[in-house]
């Protein structure tokens, strides 16, 4: 016998606009049958095909330390660093930067609320370096 990962569950001051935020970074939504309401305290998003939600429950204390558990990101579309740029432009916050001279390595960020995530090289850039270290 073994589990799944029901969806991830964040800690955060407002479940709601944590929410919103979210859906807007990852193109996610919410559950048309279950919509999220500004007074709710907890809000669910899910991925387009529902393998992935993320459910957002609001708590009285404050963030307090770095998170012991975090989000990778990789781009779909587009570079890293394409979207570092519209992650910041989207209000969120730049923590460290891990980026390597080769173009290897990856952006620490924050959420509004101080959340930690990371923003990974695309796929494709990913495949192009080892391409040209391959042709090297």
């Amino acid at each position: 016998m073994t589990s799944y990962v029901s969806h991830t569950a964040i800690d955060c001051a407002n479940a709601y606009t944590l929410s919103l935020w979210w859906a807007e970074v990852l193109g996610y939504s919410e559950d048309p049958d279950d919509p999220n309401l500004p007074e709710h305290e907890e809000c669910l998003i899910r991925s387009a095909d529902g393998a992935h939600r993320l459910l957002f429950l609001t708590v009285p204390d404050a963030k307090q330390v770095k998170n012991r558990m975090h989000l990778d990101l990789r781009p779909d579309e587009g570079t890293r660093d394409e979207e570092l740029a519209r992650l910041l432009g989207h209000g969120a916050t730049e923590v460290a930067d891990h980026r390597r001279p080769d173009g290897s390595g990856w952006v620490v960020l924050a959420d509004p609320e101080g959340n930690e995530f990371c923003i990974l090289r695309s796929t494709g850039e990913v495949a192009a370096q080892r391409q040209q270290a391959a042709s090297q």
